[in-house]
């Protein structure tokens, strides 16, 4: 019987991120009653065991690492007790998605590493403590985790570069899509077409700018509105001011932002939206763009190694050098080339088939079965 462990403390609270990675693959492992006879999954968690029916196939062992104290610190969970609670636990290997390895963990280890972390050790933006904990034990991961797994091509080979990493050790396993949810009534934010952003707003997915193409593209299509679901993550806070005064200057509240909405919400949000646009100048992945496209929406990305990697020509690009200008001109584009969209739209299945949870749950298990 093959024990392996997965860290999932993220999906205690969250369904975002590495949360959402988690929960996707537990959900794809326990529909697979064959694994019942050759593996269990010992899922650790540190303050709480969340209600997800899937959570009850008796392949998972779950448990709460014990701490000795009644407030749960997360860094003494991930860097000292659930290290501690492994050497007793004889996995045949310990799945770690959140970026860093305990020191004192000993054992084989798979980490979900991207080069993001690498640039979040140096940020200023981020704070001290923070950036101390993505500098040891990220830099531990890259240099001593048995293997690590990137989710892209692109962030591979980043990961190869940044961190010097062999690329024998490192595994590439896409991200899934989802798949579009039949809804029980149409919604949306606006009655009016739209163009969505889905996501953190980190400055590098340019927000800010494509806010203000926005603006600038509005007088030239009266009925369209700009819809923002996510977190302002500017530092300092800016895109809710920057709303307002796009607002107050055309004169109407044609740019909405909402921070949560339900998965049926934002199935629809996808479905209805003219495009969505996530011009990112650095990512390991990225999902909404292409769970966009799985609803029949148009992506609008940056013109980058990535963006080929996962959509080949099937999306409009900005040009590398990413400004209001060019979001501007490549918006107008995304509206007015029906040709061009209707292409898209028709190739839209065969690129969303080679990104689906099944298919990530099984490299992953591929990889496991090397240790």
């Amino acid at each position: 019987m093959k024990r392996i462990g997965i860290e999932c403390e993220s999906i205690e609270q969250d369904t975002f991120g590495i949360a959402r990675i988690i929960l996707k693959t537990l959900e794809e492992i326990s529909r697979r009653p064959e694994l019942a006879k050759t593996h269990r999954f010992y899922l650790y968690f540190k303050s709480k065991i969340p209600d997800y029916p899937f959570l009850d196939n008796p392949i998972f062992i779950k448990e709460v690492v014990w701490q000795p104290f009644s407030y749960r610190s997360f860094v003494l969970y991930y860097y000292v007790f659930l290290p501690i609670r492994l050497w007793f636990a004889r996995l045949n290997a310990m799945y770690f998605p959140n970026y860093m390895l305990p020191i004192i963990f000993w054992g084989k280890s798979l980490v979900l590493l991207t080069d993001d972390i690498y640039y979040e050790m140096r940020s200023p933006d981020q704070r001290p403590h923070h950036r101390l904990a993505y500098w040891v034990f990220g830099n531990w991961a890259a240099r001593f985790a048995t293997k690590i797994m990137a989710i892209s091509e692109t962030s591979k080979r980043e990961l190869v570069r940044l961190f010097k990493i062999n690329p024998d050790r490192i595994a590439v396993n896409h991200l899934g899509v989802d798949l579009p949810s039949v809804a029980t009534k149409p919604y949306t934010l606006t009655p009016e077409p739209f163009v969505l952003f889905v996501g953190q707003a980190f400055p590098r997915r340019h927000l800010r700018e494509t806010l203000l193409a926005f603006e600038k593209l509005a007088p030239e299509f009266p009925n369209l509105d700009f819809i923002f679901v996510g977190t302002d993550k500017y530092s300092p806070l800016i895109i809710d001011g920057l709303i307002n005064e796009i607002n107050n200057r055309l004169g109407s509240s044609r740019a909405i932002h909402r921070k949560n909405v339900s998965d049926k919400e934002l199935s629809s949000l996808y479905k209805h939206a003219k495009a969505i646009t996530y011009i990112s100048s650095r990512e390991a992945f990225g999902l909404p763009p292409l769970e966009a496209l799985a609803h029949g929406s148009i992506p609008v990305v940056a013109d980058n190694t990535l963006s080929h990697e996962l959509f080949g020509d099937n999306a409009f690009m900005v040009p590398e050098l990413i400004t209001i200008e060019s979001i501007y001109n490549t918006l107008r584009d995304t509206l007015t080339d029906t040709d061009r969209r209707e292409k898209i739209l028709n190739s839209a299945p065969s690129v969303v088939s080679q990104f689906t949870w099944k298919s990530h749950a099984d490299r992953l298990l591929d990889a496991l079965k090397t240790f």
